[in-house]
């Protein structure tokens, strides 16, 4: 299932049985057609969801930072959140997915999805980078074939990686990554003066491996 770009800060998705689509919490604008929506509440210690699809879902997105909600039955759904920017990304499944969480606009439902602790992606430097970037704390990893929403400050630019070829991103500029990538902070300051000090030159995410980075226009949170 893919979604069709309205407008650049609206997307507009199919919905059917076996075709469901998770979506952050709120993001849902106008629907027609005969759709649900189902809580599927994750966090810190759990949460509370809602019954059918959502319950499945739910075992699966233990930790999730951002509330989602599944769309079920059949009809369409206009996706779009506080006005940002939207960029669509085709998966085939042959390459998983890592955005910040708080990126994440929409998805397929049938893709697998983990949610990933930035510590267990490099220990106490894993946590560390994600309080310098502005990146959070988590990670959601998506794989499988489908299509997937991320937000943006002023839309998004994708940079392939790889061979000797790296690529070095303003922290706060990165929204996701497709392939076999690494990302390590680099910084001219102390990792304790770095911390808040996310932007600019001062502070680097250099990329390195195989695939593509999406980096926003923006260096500006969401």
């Amino acid at each position: 299932m893919a979604f069709t770009k309205v407008t650049s800060k609206v997307v507009l998705a199919e919905v059917r049985p076996g075709a469901e689509v998770l979506a952050r919490r709120g993001a849902m604008l106008a629907t027609s057609g005969q759709i649900a929506f189902s809580p599927v509440v994750g966090g810190p210690g759990g949460g509370a969801y809602g019954g059918g699809i959502a319950s499945a879902l739910a075992r699966g997105m233990q930790g999730e930072a951002v509330p989602l909600m599944v769309a079920e039955g059949n009809g369409t759904v206009h996706y779009g959140f506080r006005g940002h920017h939207v960029t669509v990304i085709d998966l085939d499944g042959s390459q998983p997915m890592s955005v910040e969480a708080d990126r994440l606009l929409a998805h397929d439902a049938n893709m697998s999805s983990s949610v990933v602790f930035l510590g267990q992606q490099g220990g106490l430097r894993g946590a560390v980078r994600g309080a310098v970037t502005g990146q959070g704390l988590f990670t959601t990893q998506l794989s499988g074939r489908g299509t997937v929403a991320v937000l943006s400050h002023g839309g998004t630019f994708a940079l392939q990686v790889g061979g000797n070829r790296q690529v070095v991103v303003d922290p706060q500029a990165y929204v996701a990554h497709v392939g076999n990538l690494r990302l390590d902070v680099a910084t001219a300051l102390s990792w304790r003066d770095a911390v808040g000090r996310g932007s600019g030159e001062g502070v680097q995410l250099k990329v390195s491996g195989e695939g593509t980075v999406y980096v926003q226009a923006s260096e500006e949170k969401l």
